[in-house]
C-alpha cells in the first residue's frame, strides 16, 4: 500500500511511478508503467502459448502448482519482506492473509482441479434420454486478464491466476500500482516453477495499464477492487460482450443476539473490524447489537480495541492505511458521524505517535443509518455499534444497504444463527466468526447488489474460467435426423399423439 507519485521523465520516455512506504513515508521503489503496446505484446505471447497449455492434461498443469508451492514455502521470508515493505502490515497479518492463504489455494486447487474440470455425463429427461447422450465439457476461455488490488496484493493476484491457469488459460496479470512488487511475486514464482514462457505476463502500471488490459481483446476479466472502478470495468466488458468476475466492496454487518457469548462476540468484532487495519472487502463495518446486552458488549469491545498496538517494526497489531486518499475517507466518515451525534469511545484520529498513515482503532456508538459510517464503505479500522430492539430490527437494518458481500451472526444457538443468516441479503454469512468465507475454498465467494458479479473459489469459481460446452451424442448414429425429410401428415399426427401422452395426463407428466 505504498504512496504513489509520478516521476518526471524526459519527453517521449516511458512513464514511471515512485513508491513511498505508508509506514515511514520514506522512498522504497520505482516502477516503469507498462504501455498499451506492452499489453498487446503480452497478449500475442499468451495467444501463442495457450493452445499447447490447454492441450496438457489437468494433472500435468497441477504439477506446476505443486512446484510453486514448494518454492513459496522455501522463499516465504523473502516474499514476506516484499509485502511488508510495500504495505507496512504486521508480519502476522502478511503471513495469514498472503502466505498461508496462498499455500492453501495452491494445494486445494492443484489437488482437486482435475475432478472439478472433468467432463461429465448429464442425464437427459423423458423420451430424449432414449435417443441421446449429453456430455458437459469444460473448455478454457483462452486468455484471462486479472486485475488485482492492494489490500491482499499477493493472494488476490495468485488465487485467480492459479484457477485460470489450471483451467487451461493464459493470464495477463496487472497488480495494483500501490503494491506492484507484491503482485509481481506471482510472476516470479511461476517463472521459477518452470511455467512455459508467455503463459503468464505481469504488467506493472496504473489505471491506464488496467484499462489497456480490459480493452486488449482478452477472453475474460477477473477484477477485484472498488465499486467505482468495477462499474467501469463492467461497462467496458459489456460493450465487448466479454465475461467478467467482479469482486467489489462491502459494508458487512455483524448481528449480536441476546444469547451470544459476549466475550467471544467482542473478540470477533475486534478481529473482524481491525484485521489488516480494516482494509479487507469483507471487514466488519457495522454492528447491530440487541439492546439488552449492548452496554456489556460495547464495554468489552472498547477494552479490546484500546489494547491494540500500532507500529512500524517489531511486535504490533495494526499497520498503516492505504494511501492519503483513503485516510481522508476514514476521517470524513468519522467527522460526519460525530457532527450528527455519534460518540467516539476510543480512537477517532490519526495516530500522533507515528509518522506514517496510521489511524487509531476507533469505536463509535450513538450512530444512525443516515450516517456515511453506516452506509458507505469506510475501509479502515473503525467500528460503529448500533443498538437494536431485537433480531428482526437487526436484519432489517443489515439489509438496508447497497452492498451485499458478507455478514456475521453471533448466537449460542446454531439453528437460530442459520435462520438469521438466510435472511441476510449477502453473498456469504458466518455464524460465530468474522466473515472469512474467502478462506474456505470449497465455498463460492461473491457479492450481491453492488458488491460484485460472479464467483471466485469453489467449483463455480474454477469453472468460471471455462466455457461449459454441451456435446449431444445420438445413440443411433444419426439415423433419425437423416430421415428428417420429407414431412408427412402421419408423422405430424404421431407427434401430436406423443405430446398428449407425455403432457396431457398425470402418468405422462410423471414419465416425462
Amino acid at each position: 500500500m505504498a504512496i504513489v507519485t509520478p516521476v518526471e521523465v524526459a519527453p517521449g520516455a516511458r512513464r514511471r511511478l515512485a513508491l513511498a512506504s505508508p509506514a515511514s513515508l520514506e522512498p522504497i521503489d520505482e516502477i516503469e508503467v507498462a504501455s498499451r503496446e506492452d499489453v498487446a505484446r503480452a497478449l500475442a505471447a499468451a495467444r501463442k502459448a495457450q493452445p499447447a497449455w490447454a492441450a496438457r492434461p489437468v494433472s500435468e498443469r497441477a504439477q506446476f502448482m505443486w512446484r510453486a508451492l514448494d518454492l513459496m514455502l522455501a522463499k516465504q521470508d523473502e516474499f514476506l519482506a516484499v509485502i511488508e515493505r510495500e504495505s507496512g502490515k504486521p508480519k502476522t497479518d502478511a503471513l495469514m492473509i498472503e502466505m498461508f492463504a496462498a499455500c492453501d489455494a495452491l494445494a486445494y486447487f492443484a489437488k482437486r482441479a482435475e475432478r472439478m474440470l472433468r467432463p461429465r455425463k448429464q442425464r437427459l429427461h423423458g423420451v430424449l434420454a432414449l435417443v441421446k447422450q449429453l456430455r458437459l465439457v469444460p473448455r478454457p476461455l483462452g486468455v484471462v486478464g486479472v486485475i488485482s488490488p492492494w489490500n491482499g496484493p499477493f493472494i488476490l493476484s495468485l488465487n485467480p491466476t492459479v484457477q485460470a491457469l489450471l483451467a487451461g488459460n493464459a493470464v495477463l496479470l496487472k497488480p495494483s500500482e500501490v503494491t506492484p512488487r507484491s503482485g509481481a511475486l506471482v510472476g516470479e514464482l511461476f517463472a521459477q516453477a518452470g511455467l512455459p514462457e508467455g503463459l503468464l505476463s505481469v504488467l506493472l502500471g496504473d489505471g491506464e495499464t488496467g484499462a489497456a488490459v480490459v480493452e486488449a481483446g482478452v477472453d475474460k476479466i477477473s477484477f477485484t477492487g472498488s465499486v467505482t472502478t468495477g462499474r467501469r470495468v463492467a461497462e467496458a466488458c459489456a460493450r465487448q460482450l466479454l465475461p467478467c468476475t467482479l469482486e467489489l466492496g462491502g459494508k458487512d454487518p455483524m448481528i449480536v443476539c441476546a444469547d451470544a457469548d459476549l466475550d467471544r462476540a467482542a473478540g470477533g468484532a475486534v478481529a473482524g473490524a481491525f484485521f489488516n487495519a480494516g482494509q479487507i472487502c469483507f471487514s466488519t463495518e457495522r454492528v447491530y447489537v440487541v439492546d439488552a446486552i449492548a452496554d456489556e458488549f460495547t464495554r468489552r469491545v472498547v477494552e479490546r480495541a484500546r489494547a491494540l498496538r500500532q507500529g512500524v517494526s517489531g511486535e504490533f497489531d495494526l499497520g498503516p492505511i492505504i494511501w492519503p486518499r483513503q485516510l481522508e475517507v476514514i476521517e470524513a466518515h468519522v467527522a460526519e458521524a460525530v457532527e450528527k451525534g455519534a460518540k467516539v469511545l476510543c480512537g477517532g484520529r490519526r495516530n500522533p505517535q507515528l509518522a506514517g498513515l496510521y489511524y487509531e482503532p476507533t469505536v463509535l456508538v450513538d450512530v444512525s443509518h443516515d450516517m456515511k459510517i453506516m452506509r458507505e464503505e469506510t475501509f479502515g479500522p473503525v467500528l460503529p455499534i448500533l443498538r437494536v430492539r431485537d433480531e428482526d430490527e437487526a436484519i432489517r437494518l443489515a439489509n438496508d444497504t447497497r452492498y451485499g458481500l458478507g455478514a456475521n451472526v453471533w448466537t449460542r444457538d446454531a439453528e437460530r444463527g442459520l435462520r438469521l443468516a438466510t435472511r441476510i441479503d449477502s453473498g456469504s454469512v458466518c455464524v460465530n466468526d468474522m466473515t472469512m468465507t474467502y478462506g474456505a475454498f470449497e465455498a463460492p465467494f461473491g457479492g450481491r447488489k453492488e458488491s460484485g458479479v460472479g464467483f471466485v473459489n469453489g467449483p463455480e469459481g474454477l469453472l468460471g474460467y471455462c466455457h461449459l460446452q454441451a456435446v449431444l451424442i445420438d445413440r443411433f448414429g444419426g439415423r433419425q435426423t437423416a430421415a428428417h425429410y420429407p414431412y408427412r401428415t402421419a408423422r405430424t399426427a404421431q407427434m401430436q399423439r406423443i405430446m398428449r401422452l407425455l403432457w396431457g395426463s398425470r402418468l405422462g407428466r410423471w414419465l416425462a
